[in-house]
């Protein structure tokens, strides 16, 4: 008995350390110490410090650039990766359910999944112009197949004795769908949307890089091109940021949501 409270206080000791790694600020910290370290060693041109990047971080939002740059960024990755999604998962779920769809779809994802965005910037640009349509339009590309492929193998997944047993005990084959089917894939098509949420971000920095006026990829582009290097970090660090955040925050919606599901996430 001694020895179990023993450990209890053990474990209990743990729990606030644990929880604050588990946050993510401890790898935070490791990464900027070694960048200051690393800064120590080169001119603020080729590599500025935390420092340095803080305080063109603050010169960018007194004059409202960042702002400015965060909004158009973010609002083209909502509109693509949400349109992504709502086109995704319907489709992934049919062609999942259907074999003989499944057979006819399977190669073109094939074809099609390994042909990155960024390679069909140019054909997009000659198709939608180059205003907010081809950005919004690429990033829907570089999630559709990312929520797609894993919809589909969550359907697939299916434990089908389950099926078989639900349909032995009188449901019908839509009641089948919504009751055994989708639940189970659930874990699946959540994890196809944060997938497509990381490639939605890489895919809008890239695409506002090569033909942006504004958004976080033309900051970082256009302060490369005037050597003010402290303002491209700027911007990655704004980047890094958000994207660490968006994760976070959808970790946290798919975890309560999946407990519905009877998922349970470490």
């Amino acid at each position: 008995m001694a020895s179990q409270t023993a450990n209890t206080k053990k474990t209990g000791s743990w729990d606030l350390p644990l929880k604050v790694i588990k946050t993510g600020i401890v790898s935070w910290l490791i990464v900027f110490l070694f960048w200051g370290l690393g800064s120590l060693q080169y001119d603020e041109i080729f590599l500025p410090s935390p420092a340095e990047t803080w305080t063109a971080i603050k010169e960018l939002v007194s004059n409202g650039t960042l702002w400015a740059d965060i909004a158009a960024s973010v609002s083209r990755v909502l509109k693509g990766w949400g349109l992504a999604v709502v086109i995704a998962v319907p489709v992934g779920l049919v062609v999942g359910h259907f074999k003989p769809i499944r057979w006819i779809v399977e190669p073109i994802l094939s074809l099609f999944r390994f042909i990155p965005a960024i390679a069909l910037t140019s054909l997009f640009l000659m198709w939608f112009g180059v205003d907010e349509t081809s950005k919004v339009a690429l990033i829907l590309y570089a999630a559709f197949f990312q929520v797609l492929v894993n919809t589909i193998a969550g359907v697939v997944a299916t434990d089908h004795s389950l099926m078989e047993a639900a349909s032995c005990m009188g449901a019908s084959r839509l009641r089948v769908f919504f009751t055994v089917v989708l639940p189970s894939a659930v874990p699946n098509i959540f994890t196809g949307i944060r997938l497509g949420l990381s490639s939605s971000i890489i895919c809008v920095i890239a695409a506002e890089m090569l033909v942006g006026n504004d958004g976080l990829g033309y900051l970082i582009q256009s302060s490369k091109m005037y050597y003010k290097t402290a303002w491209a970090f700027a911007g990655i660090v704004t980047l890094a940021l958000i994207g660490f955040v968006a994760d976070r925050l959808l970790q946290l919606f798919g975890c309560t949501f999946l407990k519905h599901f009877g998922v349970r996430k470490a």
